[in-house]
């Protein structure tokens, strides 16, 4: 199990992180048991072994003028990996589409779009993502209200699994 190359600290520094990305290297430290300059050391190698991707602020995309929050289920004409990955690289330069995930199943990919309002993902959707080399159908469904959007991992659930097999 991937979890389990990493010791108890280091899992208590990213659950500890993924909680709270803007803590100060001491205040981490403290929580997790350690001094800060091990505390620091521990995180610059996480990052740098690509357990930490990144720190960002989860901003409120109602407060800014997006309205409109989407999932598009797309249905490819080819699988081919070239194709796959051709489509990929179009959602990453798509701004509106905020993340894309390949599927097993009916469904090749569903994206998540947001939108100022329902015009602008009409546009995206007619003009861009439908007119799209390879997309063969594209079906939507428009988020009513979220009720969870947690990121990362349940650390705890993590915790459980390699106790058992310990």
């Amino acid at each position: 199990m991937a979890g389990s190359r990493l010791d108890p600290i280091d899992r208590k520094i990213l659950a500890e992180l993924q909680a709270d990305g803007r803590m100060t290297n001491v205040e981490l430290a403290k929580r997790v048991g350690i001094s800060a300059p091990p505390c620091l050391r521990r995180v610059r190698t996480l990052e740098e072994a690509g357990y930490i991707r990144g720190y960002h602020a989860k901003v409120d995309a109602r407060e800014l003028g997006f309205e409109v929050q989407v999932f598009a289920m797309v249905g490819l004409q080819s699988q081919a990996e070239a194709d796959l990955s051709k489509f990929e690289q179009r959602c990453r330069d798509w701004p509106l589409v905020r993340e894309c995930h390949m599927l097993n199943g009916e469904v090749d990919f569903i994206l998540k779009c947001v939108a100022p309002d329902l015009s602008t993902f009409q546009t995206f959707l007619t003009e861009q993502l439908t007119a799209a080399e390879n997309v063969a159908s594209v079906k939507t469904s428009l988020v009513i209200r979220g009720a969870k959007d947690e990121p990362g991992v349940p650390f705890d659930v993590l915790e459980e699994r390699l106790a058992r097999s310990a």
